[in-house]
């Protein structure tokens, strides 16, 4: 069967590459440019937990060598401090990491270069789609112009994607949301390790200019500065810029501007923006090409990593085993819900926060309250950075029984627990993730501290194991002495990106069987099992 064509080598393309290259899927990265890309330091991306999990386990690289997690954040107003996150307490979780973009696009390509399944053509510019009902052919002008064939074209080509614009597909939103003046410099700070915001600082005391900086720090002493700019095209010039880090470092240092080495400058443009669909036909949509969003803290780089991770197990499937139309519709089903839902809540948060002072004064404790959602969208919690659930995606099952109330609601991400793999190796969960496998999990106390051996054949196993053998689509059976809110004999159905199905009470083998039944798309209708059976046959 013919390969997965991805138009565009950024960091979504290439994670879409990889994790359909782990699914044993080839494909095809059409990159516009020559292959590399320039070192900017100050164009950086922030991965959050689930994120940085899925780049790492399909990089096999440490990431956080590459960049930094944040020692903690801090919030403050004016000279007062608001709110302080010290990161990986029992409350708190996980801290961001913090790299440049060129540093993870560069760890993506390493892992690339050892893929046999995978090929990048670069100074490959897409400009013709063509679709059949058997498959997709692209065209590319340049150097290498040729003629490409593939089962399936996904768009990751960006903001002016040419696969949106060939496939007349609306994009519609707003522009300039938000305009950031960007530097990054090598300077020593009051807050080593530390992120922070800073909302109307003292030293700038009128004018929407007064606004926020963030910093954002990164490896070797770097950080990232960005200023919050008045609505408006006024140019930033680089004498505004300079001014701006030196009254900033001195501002912060409560004293004369310290030394600091300028290393990298721009100008960061929010928009939002969401595509009024995201298939049509043998072609899809995935990150920026899809959808725009980052006001407020938020980071679209997180939500294209998670379009890829969605898609990438989809695909995988119907390459394998023939096309299932209900469960490549629910690609866009789920994940432009979820970006939607993003993109809402910081639309209706914008006038709030972005709307002067007449309101603090008017309502108590408001300033206190913004600074809380604030955090929130730069640290990924609450409405404006929370991970989506797909609660309400078709894949859902119904009407299950034998259903059991754990901590982790059914269509958001599984804790990462340590589980016990079927050769007896102890291993964390979202190790086992991005295979194109089911995983199912019996919650069963004790058994960490006996070999398999010991109880593999005891008490439930059996039956359970029974069970998953019998069930429509290859899944891996894990054991795991505990899972938040679960009672013991918990079995949970997670999907290959990590996505919990259900949890069940016991072993139900009907129950699980109709719910990995839904969440392949339900049983295939009989022209697309006879298209399936004839793709095999080819």
């Amino acid at each position: 069967m013919d390969p997965v064509i991805i138009v565009g080598a950024g960091p979504v393309g290439l994670t879409l590459a990889l994790a359909l290259a782990r699914q044993d899927v080839p494909s095809v990265v059409l990159d516009e440019g020559p292959g590399k890309d320039d070192a900017r330091l100050a164009r950086t991306v922030v991965l959050r937990e689930d994120t940085a999990a899925l780049v790492g386990r399909l990089t096999g690289m440490p990431l956080a060598e590459l960049g930094v997690r944040w020692a903690g954040w801090r919030s403050l107003r004016r000279k007062q401090v608001m709110r302080e996150v010290t990161f990986d307490a029992p409350d708190t979780g996980p801290a961001p990491l913090h790299l440049a973009q060129h540093v993870l696009t560069g760890a993506l390509r390493a892992a690339l270069t050892e893929e046999r399944l995978v090929k990048i053509a670069p100074d490959s510019r897409l400009d013709t789609v063509e679709q059949e009902p058997a498959g997709v052919t692209a065209h590319t002008r340049g150097p290498k112009g040729t003629w490409w064939r593939g089962s399936y074209l996904v768009g990751c080509d960006g903001p002016r994607s040419t696969v949106r614009k060939l496939q007349d597909i609306r994009f519609p939103g707003r522009t300039a949301v938000e305009r950031h003046a960007v530097a990054a410099l090598r300077a020593e700070l009051p807050w080593e390790g530390e992120a922070l915001l800073h909302r109307m600082p003292p030293w700038r005391t009128s004018g929407p200019s007064a606004g926020e900086i963030t910093g954002r720090p990164l490896p070797d002493g770097v950080w990232r500065l960005d200023w919050l700019l008045p609505p408006g095209k006024d140019l930033v010039t680089p004498e505004l810029l300079v001014a701006r880090v030196r009254e900033t470092l001195a501002g912060w240092s409560g004293g004369p501007t310290p030394p600091y080495e300028l290393l990298d400058t721009g100008v960061h443009t929010v928009h939002h923006r969401l595509a009024r669909r995201w298939r049509a036909g043998r072609v899809f949509l995935a990150g920026d090409a899809a959808h725009l969003l980052g006001a407020l803290g938020t980071q679209g780089l997180d939500e294209g990593l998670r379009d890829a991770d969605n898609l990438a197990w989809k695909l995988a499937l119907a390459w394998h085993h023939g096309p299932h139309e209900a469960l490549l519709d629910s690609y866009q089903a789920e994940r432009r819900a979820v970006v939607a839902g993003r993109l809402r809540a910081a639309d209706q948060a914008l006038p709030l926060l972005r709307g002067g002072a007449g309101l603090r004064a008017v309502v108590p404790g408001s300033a206190r309250g913004h600074d809380a959602l604030l955090t929130d969208g730069h640290l990924g919690r609450g409405p404006l950075g929370a991970p989506g659930a797909y609660a309400d995606s078709p894949l859902a099952p119904r009407h299950l029984e034998g259903e059991a109330p754990v901590d982790t609601p059914p269509g958001t991400s599984v804790a990462d627990v340590r589980v016990t793999a079927e050769d007896g190796s102890f291993v964390w969960l979202r190790e086992r993730l991005g295979r194109g496998a089911l995983l199912v999990v019996l919650v069963a106390p004790g058994t960490g501290v006996w070999e398999r051996k010991h109880w593999v054949t005891a008490g439930i196993m059996p039956r359970l194991a029974a069970a998953v053998t019998a069930l429509p689509h290859p899944a891996e059976l894990l054991v795991a002495e505990e899972y938040p809110g679960a009672a013991p004999h918990t079995v949970l159905l997670v999907r290959p990106d990590g996505h919990l199905v259900t949890a069940l009470s016991g072993v139900r083998p009907a129950d699980l069987y109709s719910a990995a039944e839904s969440v392949l798309g339900g049983p295939p209708a009989k022209a697309e099992a006879e298209a399936g059976a004839g793709a095999a046959s080819r």
